[in-house]
């Protein structure tokens, strides 16, 4: 097994373990947001994965992976803010955010 597969054997390990912790979450209004908010989570954390190989794509197919990334970064984006509707985002959630653009950002430039 190489290295890719076992950081994302560990990755996928942690996110499953994290959308199985969320049944644990309160029935409050934050507990709900939390809980809604798991997909687009998890959605952004593997489009900043997915780019970090994207160099590796033939041109055509670079270029088709990175509108997708963006697409999916403005989706989930949409989705936590639609989740935590009148809440503010956690620190957190932002900086996953900004992650995710940022890593676009700079693979738009190569």
């Amino acid at each position: 097994m190489d290295s890719h597969t076992l950081t994302w054997a560990a990755l996928l390990g942690r996110w499953i373990e994290f959308a199985r912790s969320a049944v644990a979450l309160p029935d409050d209004a934050d507990g709900r947001a939390w809980k809604q908010a798991i997909p687009a989570i998890i959605g952004l954390q593997a489009v900043c994965m997915a780019l970090r190989e994207v160099d590796d794509l033939p041109a055509d197919e670079r270029a088709l992976g990175l509108d997708r990334a963006d697409l999916l970064i403005q989706q989930h984006t949409a989705e936590l803010h639609a989740a935590f509707d009148r809440l503010s985002l956690h620190p957190m959630l932002i900086e996953l955010i900004d992650d995710a653009a940022k890593t676009l950002s700079v693979h738009q430039k190569n």
